[in-house]
């Protein structure tokens, strides 16, 4: 497929991760070009990819034929009403990476008529291990969606949803899914430490732990359930422990969790989409 120019509005941590990502897949660093008001981050872009860069979002816009929003959420509004008149000009496809900003609001303030794609991506895309979910409204293309997941899968694994509010269910899940696992990684860490290992010898032994069950979790085609099933001996430790977490209600603790952030990411999505 024929290599589009494609810009970044905004030169922040997920940005630079999607060029980085690109750039390593042979994206030509000729067709990138990235604005922000941070010269040293676009410095930075420039010295490491050798992609072009602009202080100046307009101007980004105009030369893209593919424009990402990498900007935060509640910037976006401003930024998007800055650069509608060349976005109705020049007519990008738009893939917008602020959460919780849905595509009626973004295709409003840049003037209606836009092909838009939203993308609910994760932290873990900082070191090219994201869990992407993307949603794009009924202008976009079948080109246009292969582009788009084309890429986010510069920085992981990229799955489609069918139903846009479904994005608020996906950032309850792996949008603060990563917080999760480190909140259970930092409470083994704390208890092996009371038990008695040395903190580094804690931390090392959970965070490897943590890698190598998602990594069997991923090239396996067994469930959770069954791969669980295997470590838990009748009578085991293992047993012992599992027990202690589903008589404490484990399971309907994770559902109120996430329930709660998803009901917030639906709160969020409202309040970002007033007019001011």
């Amino acid at each position: 497929m024929k290599q589009l120019n494609l810009g970044f509005v905004g030169a922040g941590n997920m940005a630079s991760s999607l060029i980085a990502g690109l750039c390593a897949d042979g994206y030509d660093p000729d067709k990138i070009c990235a604005s922000d008001l941070d010269a040293e981050k676009l410095d930075s872009l420039a010295s490491r990819f050798g992609i072009k860069t602009s202080s100046n979002n307009q101007a980004v816009a105009e030369k893209s034929q593919i424009l990402v929003l990498a900007v935060k959420p509640q910037s976006l509004r401003e930024v998007a009403l800055g650069i509608a008149a060349t976005v109705q000009r020049c007519r990008p496809l738009i893939i917008s990476l602020a959460a919780g900003v849905t595509e009626a609001d973004i295709d409003r303030w840049l003037g209606g008529g836009n092909d838009i794609v939203r993308c609910m991506p994760n932290t873990p895309a900082l070191v090219k291990t994201g869990a992407t979910a993307l949603h794009g409204n009924d202008n976009i293309s079948a080109e246009q969606r292969s582009r788009a997941e084309a890429i986010m899968r510069a920085v992981g694994l990229a799955v489609w949803v069918d139903r846009e509010e479904l994005l608020d269910t996906v950032t309850a899940l792996s949008g603060s899914g990563p917080a999760y696992f480190f909140l259970l990684m930092e409470a083994m860490e704390e208890t092996a430490v009371r038990l008695g290992l040395e903190p580094a010898t804690a931390r090392l032994l959970t965070q490897q732990t943590a890698l190598g069950s998602a990594r069997l979790a991923m090239e396996s085609d067994e469930s959770p359930a069954t791969l669980r099933g295997r470590v838990t001996s009748p009578g085991g430790t293992t047993e012992a422990a599992i027990g202690v977490f589903e008589n404490a209600g484990f399971r309907s603790l994770v559902l109120e969790a996430i329930r709660a952030a998803e009901k917030r990411a639906a709160s969020l999505s409202a309040e970002l989409g007033e007019e001011k």
